[in-house]
């Protein structure tokens, strides 16, 4: 049986309706297994459709007005927020309730919503367990537990969270795990369940798009002189990342004070100017989404053609998930990487480790080019006549004038006129 074959009528009318043709090889080959409640870890490129991966199968297995069933824990507000409104599309045909659990919302509103008993619960650890500790969430009728971007959630801050919740929840319920970059904590995943099945399509997937990796050299103080001349390139758009808050700022302020339209995503904003940022980006009214690691993960914004690092990421699985922010689903995309003479080496085994080719890009007369700009032939004139200059005054030697030697002092008068301190103290 094909996977279209496999979903309701009313899916299937919304599948086709979505523009979907095919699916990719993450939802075909997790659907059977996770159906039928095996324990799985799913691993394959970022912007793969990996949330329908798991969500369609899933949903399938939950049971009408039957308490919560499914918890899916995403590591970011964002991530749980964007997971909650793709649960929330398909779920409502089969008539199924679905509530969004994240820190930074009314506790209160999410504690009404969960009185009406909602058999899907999505939403980031740390709100979740607070749920469960107070009896709010019915942790008991839990049967699958999914972990969205995995890796994160194993993170040494986040995994005493998720091993809490874990344990909250009954003996037996179905595993789920999915990342790009799963592969990483494995031994991690299998040590919390027994049997483990890996589906990783890494290799055969075909659906992402060309995506180009490029360096462009500058100073670090001019980030945001650069930022600036590539908004004004064509068809220039893009999620610029930062490692650090404290930078991100700083540029965001220089960019708006130069008239430019840019949005600014951060972990220590609220939920509500978050959600700003990304409406305005995601709505074209934002040329550019400054943000950290923190839209790293699972953000889908429509054919983004640029993904900019303000700097070298810290590590390879921050780059990985920030150039997988273009190439979703079949655009083509490229990443521009902001080295300096300290870093620019770091980027190169960077680079080596995660076998991506790279090439240097240069950016002038209002354009991005992969050749450097060409003197012209005033210029060469100008710097030629400036070289000549310079060989001629080197050329000639300046007068000598012989200086006689300085006779030795008296020793006595050695120290003469030199300032001495006062005995008495400064009034």
């Amino acid at each position: 049986m094909t996977f279209n074959k496999n979903l309701p009528e009313a899916w299937q009318e919304h599948w086709r309706a979505s523009g979907f043709s095919e699916p990719s090889m993450i939802q075909q080959k997790s659907f059977q297994p996770l159906k039928e409640k095996e324990n799985v870890l799913g691993i394959s490129p970022t912007g793969s459709g990996k949330t329908l991966a798991y969500v369609l199968p899933l949903l399938l297995n939950v049971e009408k007005e039957q308490g919560n069933q499914l918890l899916i824990l995403a590591p970011s507000q964002e991530l749980a927020v964007q997971i909650s409104q793709v649960v929330r599309d398909w779920a409502s045909l089969l008539q199924l309730k679905t509530q969004s659990l994240i820190g930074g919302a009314n506790v209160g509103r999410q504690i009404e919503k969960l009185k009406k008993k909602p058999e899907i619960l999505v939403g980031t650890p740390g709100r979740v367990l607070e749920l469960i500790k107070t009896k709010k969430i019915k942790s008991h009728l839990l049967k699958t537990v999914v972990m969205d971007e995995v890796d994160q959630l194993f993170h040494e801050k986040e995994l005493n969270l998720t091993k809490q919740i874990l344990a909250s929840a009954p003996t037996e319920f179905q595993l789920v795990f999915y990342s790009a970059t799963a592969d990483r904590v494995i031994e991690e995943a299998q040590k919390l369940t027994d049997q483990l099945m890996i589906i990783d399509v890494t290799d055969e997937d075909q659906s992402g798009g060309t995506v180009k990796h490029y360096f462009m050299a500058l100073s670090p103080r001019k980030k945001s002189e650069y930022l600036r001349s590539l908004a004004y390139t064509p068809n220039f758009r893009a999620m610029v990342f930062f490692n650090q808050v404290a930078d991100l700022g700083s540029v965001e302020e220089k960019l708006i004070y130069e008239g430019l339209t840019v949005a600014g995503l951060a972990s220590d904003q609220n939920k509500t100017l978050r959600k700003l940022a990304i409406d305005q980006f995601a709505k074209e009214r934002a040329i550019m989404l400054l943000t950290t690691d923190l839209a790293a993960r699972g953000l889908d914004f429509n054919a983004i053609p640029f993904v900019v690092n303000a700097e070298v990421p810290l590590s390879e699985e921050s780059y990985i998930h920030r150039a997988g922010r273009v190439g979703r689903m079949g655009a083509d995309g490229a990443v521009i990487t902001f080295v300096n003479d300290a870093t620019k080496r770091d980027y190169q085994r960077l680079m080596k480790k995660i076998e991506r080719p790279f090439q240097e890009i240069f950016l002038y007369d209002g354009a991005i080019h992969l050749t450097r700009k060409e003197k012209s032939s005033t210029e060469e004139k100008t710097s030629s006549a400036n070289v000549t200059v310079k060989k001629e005054q080197t050329s000639k030697s300046l007068p000598t004038k012989k200086i006689p030697k300085p006779k030795n002092r008296p020793k006595n008068t050695k120290n003469k006129g030199a300032r001495r301190k006062s005995s008495k103290p400064e009034q």
